[in-house]
């Protein structure tokens, strides 16, 4: 069973970040072009990136609302609704009429499914990496665990690949005009494939086991806690784990749009260089990302989520100054091994991630306290990260300001996982009994 539901877990967080990914990629490549004409390219690819940071602003709106129902309702009915959300939303992308045919309401337009992409993807993170956690055992948790984690470099991948693959067979001027749209329509095949299998699973036994409490405790008059809000008794009760969530998102989200997404600004408007050079570093170094996150996870498992965590942030903050440094030689074999020693180093923050969020909270609001802390920070992090970079870049010329940015990131991380107790093997059915 865990095997199953691991599996359906990873193909449709696969599907979820490859629309997620596709738009940050477009934003890079071609919406600057076609939703922000401007003379200058900076300019247009900063309104792009804008719309791309909207998407991450109604992620903890998902979170929230889908924490709640998840709480609620179990975790399998919530995440069949992020699927089509996201896929519809990326369809309806793929057939949008440009600036040059409808003017303004274009940019509208986008930024609108933004939102609805944004929304989904609030929801998805949650309930995929909750009911593989309450299927599998405390001992091996956290590799399990990070298998859901392991679509975000699946779906980056897709996403890349398919745009590299358009890149490499079509003129600058045909990708420009038409072949931009087909992977944004290709996402309705892999929607249905994510449905498919996603219906097949069970929902999670612990959350089953927790509803059947509480229904007995409202049957005996001894507890109404079900009538709350999960997310006003998460905010009462565990404040605190979710600020830590927060802080040890930073470094491991920042890192991770600089190094994959604001690449391809640096490589082709810093540099100089062809689009595919970028694309094919972040397709190489996706797929060694990929391998290497489960493997992290099952690290996090013999030595503990902090200190393989840990591994990941000091290790980014170090590696921030190599990475841009090996970008500037302009070499593209140096420029793959930049972004792949970067990824493989973000793997050690994001693969424990899912084990250790689950297991700082109870069940009635794990769904609730994993999705609002691991959204919140998006918007500080993630959404904010490309254009950060991108306006330093265009204020200083150099790279050395967007990697002390990246620094002060990880900073941040390493304090608050330090704030954390060690949740490696926890129980989460006997902590559900003890109400802890």
């Amino acid at each position: 069973m865990i095997k199953k539901v691991v599996g359906a877990s990873l193909i449709g967080t696969t599907v979820e970040w490859y629309d997620f990914f596709l738009y940050g990629s477009a934003a890079a490549l071609v919406f600057n072009k076609l939703f922000f004409p401007t003379a200058d390219p900076l300019t247009g690819t900063l309104l792009a990136f804008t719309t791309y940071a909207i998407g991450f602003l109604a992620r903890p709106l998902g979170g929230v609302v889908f924490g709640h129902f998840g709480d609620r309702l179990g975790r399998k009915k919530l995440l069949v609704l992020s699927l089509l959300l996201m896929g519809g939303a990326t369809m309806l992308m793929g057939v949008l009429p440009t600036y040059a045919s409808v003017g303004v309401l274009a940019p509208l337009l986008l930024t609108l499914l933004r939102l609805v992409q944004g929304f989904a993807l609030g929801g998805e993170w949650g309930g995929a990496v909750l009911i593989v956690s309450e299927h599998g055992d405390p001992a091996r948790r956290g590799f399990w665990a990070s298998w859901p984690q392991a679509g975000v470099p699946c779906g980056n991948l897709l996403a890349t690949a398919v745009l590299a693959v358009l890149a490499s067979v079509q003129s600058d001027a045909d990708f420009l005009a038409w072949g931009w749209r087909i992977p944004f329509l290709l996402s309705g095949v892999l929607v249905v494939i994510g449905l498919w299998i996603r219906l097949s699973v069970s929902e999670s036994p612990i959350f089953l086991a927790a509803q059947e409490k509480v229904a007995q405790e409202k049957a005996q008059q001894k507890s109404d806690v079900r009538e709350k809000a999960p997310v006003l008794e998460l905010l009462k009760h565990n404040w605190r784990e979710v600020l830590i969530a927060m802080g040890a998102r930073f470094a491991e989200n920042v890192s991770y749009y600089v190094i994959t997404a604001f690449i391809l600004v640096y490589v082709v408007t810093g540099l100089g260089l062809s689009k595919s050079v970028g694309l094919n570093a972040v397709l190489i170094a996706s797929a060694v990302h990929l391998v290497t996150i489960p493997v992290w996870g099952h690290l996090s498992d013999r030595f503990g989520r902090r200190s393989v965590y840990l591994v990941g942030a000091v290790g980014m903050g170090a590696w921030i100054f190599a990475f841009f440094a090996l970008l500037d030689t302009k070499d593209p074999v140096l420029i793959t091994l930049a972004t792949t020693v970067g990824l493989v180093l973000h793997g050690a923050m994001y693969g424990p991630q899912a084990a250790f969020f689950s297991e700082l909270f109870g069940t009635r609001v794990r769904y609730s306290g994993a999705s609002v802390g691991y959204q919140l920070a998006s918007i500080a992090a993630g959404a904010l990260a490309p254009l950060i970079a991108t306006a330093l870049l265009k204020a200083y010329g150099s790279s050395f300001p967007i990697a002390v940015y990246v620094v002060i990131t990880c900073v941040i991380t390493v304090v608050a996982v330090l704030m954390a107790r060690e949740t490696r093997g926890a129980d989460l059915e006997e902590r559900d009994r003890v109400g802890v």
